[in-house]
């Protein structure tokens, strides 16, 4: 058994658990950025105690990196806080952004952006 088999994917228009991953269009090697990260941005996701975002996680990979950064953490209550966050980074290398979430009652969900310098 192996983790992967549990995350789920989808395209985020007509699935409210995905991540959605926003950058700026203008990115340069080695200048922090912000990455923004909503869930819910198309179709709302429902924020009760039954029913909630808990988290979301943040990677980046280089194209020729074998191993994951893990670039951020971030922990949500139900109700009073809206699953939306912002990380500041910087990378030095062209790659892929990598975000997971996790619903309560859906579990693990995960989408992916290419950055490009």
């Amino acid at each position: 058994m192996q983790i992967g088999e549990y995350v789920k994917s989808a395209d985020w228009k007509s699935e409210k658990h995905v991540p959605v991953i926003d950058i700026p269009e203008a990115i340069k090697p080695g200048e922090a950025f912000n990455v923004e990260i909503t869930v819910g941005k198309e179709i709302s996701h429902p924020n009760t105690i039954e029913h909630h975002i808990k988290w979301f996680d943040l990677y980046a990979i280089y194209d020729d990196g074998q191993f994951l950064i893990h670039l951020g953490h971030i922990e949500f209550t139900p109700v009073t806080t809206q699953p939306k966050a912002v990380f500041n980074v910087k990378l030095e290398k062209s790659g892929s952004l990598i975000a997971t979430s996790y619903c309560n009652i859906h579990g693990l969900w995960e989408s992916s952006k290419r950055v490009d310098f």
